[in-house]
């Protein structure tokens, strides 16, 4: 995964870059669906783009496979003229990438994993930037609701949401770590599966970070958020768990210098190895019965997925 790392890396680190510049690279891989989309914000612009990768089985071959979704979220890749060069927060968006890039490959040898995958993130290298605390977070020129639209898919069963989560003093561990499993206002139990996932890919004792309710609300409700890392939940019935690139220290989003290639790789790496397992339907990111029995006995949690009580 390291080489696919390198190759976005390069790609992104680029004050000319643009969507067009992510069709481009798969445009060699058959089969392989590529679409970008210009998004003008109050703030600027952006492209949106996604990749789908069709699975053997899966439902664009009219199989019955599930279909996993990859998101990178980031405010943006770059915040010039502000910053020169690529940014923290662009983690995200290289993971996915990277990881739609090494699927793309596989696809291309014949190694088609059973279900379809769709990666999508968002590609801007001049982003504006934020307060918040304890430091400096991206802005992007689009509002979260707009990210949602375009980078969450109804067709994904089930979404792994990868992003910097360095600007914090909760997590002190530099490389990736996981959150619980996120559904429709609930936030579950760790997902067992993941847990091994990434005990395989990491070959260390695997590394989660909690999360709190306001973490799960969406953006724009004056509610202290950890980051964007599980706003793709409140746009979606899907379950949702937040796959974090991190650092031992707080790092800002708009730093420049502070992306380490080795764990973007390795966020990489483990987001395929869930796609391969979760197409196959042998790895589940929640219990469907414990679930059931959560909203017997409590009720819909949902109203956590809008903006509230506006009175």
């Amino acid at each position: 995964m390291l080489k696919q790392t390198l190759i976005v890396y390069e790609l992104l680190d680029d004050p000319r870059v643009s969507g067009e510049s992510v069709v481009e690279l798969f445009a060699p891989y058959e089969g392989v669906e590529v679409n970008c989309k210009t998004v003008q914000g109050d703030k600027g612009s952006t492209d949106f783009v996604k990749i789908t990768i069709p699975g053997k089985s899966g439902k664009m071959a009219g199989g019955k496979a599930p279909t996993f979704g990859i998101v990178g979220r980031l405010g943006g890749i770059g915040a010039r003229p502000n910053r020169i060069g690529i940014v923290s927060d662009a983690d995200g968006a290289i993971a996915a990438m990277a990881s739609a890039l090494k699927l793309a490959q596989m696809h291309d040898k014949g190694d088609r994993l059973a279900g379809d995958v769709i990666i999508s993130t968002h590609i801007c290298p001049d982003a504006p930037t934020q307060p918040h605390e304890p430091v400096d977070f991206m802005g992007s020129p689009v509002d979260i609701m707009t990210m949602n639209q375009y980078e969450v898919d109804p067709r994904m069963e089930a979404i792994l949401s990868i992003d910097a989560t360095k600007g914090n003093r909760v997590i002190n561990h530099k490389g990736i770590a996981i959150s619980p499993t996120v559904k429709e206002g609930y936030i579950l139990r760790f997902s067992d599966d993941l847990l091994r996932i990434m005990e395989m890919t990491t070959g260390r004792l695997p590394v989660t970070f909690p999360i709190t309710t306001q973490d799960i609300t969406p953006y724009g409700n004056d509610i202290y958020h950890i980051n964007s890392i599980l706003q793709p939940a409140v746009a979606t019935a899907a379950p949702v768990v937040g796959l974090a690139v991190t650092a031992e220290t707080a790092v800002p989003g708009c730093g420049t210098g502070a992306s380490h290639e080795v764990d973007i790789a390795l966020a990489a790496k483990f987001a395929i190895e869930v796609a391969k397992e979760f197409t196959m339907e042998k790895c589940h990111f929640y219990d469907r019965d414990e679930f059931e029995r959560l909203q017997q006995l409590y009720g819909s949690m949902t109203i956590l997925q809008t903006m509230g009580k506006t009175k």
